[in-house]
């Protein structure tokens, strides 16, 4: 793991370490998948990062201002969350144009969201494909 998320990892309280660590793990399970070799882990914006040659960049992250919340954040100028809000309306809380909301200690529907994060890894591919290709 690269240091800098390691310790923005260590940062975030313990019940909400478990999800971020959930949601990490998915998108590396995804990424294995589809075949997708050059996944980096960064921070951007102070935020875990995870970017990919034809992808576009997926960010976790906790916010203080809503403790018993989390999100997988999308670039706000692509068509991802717009897609997912159309392939799954009510499986998923969403955040305007720009991430997908979760509730710590709730179940997430591990199956839609790896597809989500599966068209994110695969976005510069897709794009131009009806939804998404999906």
């Amino acid at each position: 793991m690269n240091k800098d998320v390691a310790e923005k990892f260590e940062s975030y309280p313990l019940h909400i370490k478990q999800h971020i660590f959930k949601l990490r793990s998915l998108i590396y399970d995804v990424a294995n998948e589809d075949s997708i070799n050059d996944l980096d882990e960064c921070l951007k914006w102070g935020e875990p990062s995870y970017i990919t040659k034809y992808g576009s960049t997926l960010r976790i992250d906790w916010k203080a201002k809503t403790p018993n919340q989390y999100a997988l954040y999308f670039h706000c100028k692509t068509t991802l969350i717009e897609t997912f809000k159309e392939l799954y309306p009510s499986v998923f809380q969403y955040s305007g144009n720009r991430a997908i909301i979760f509730v710590a200690g709730e179940a997430i529907a591990t199956q839609e969201l790896k597809h989500c994060i599966s068209l994110a890894l695969k976005y510069h591919l897709v794009k131009k494909l009806p939804l998404l290709g999906a």
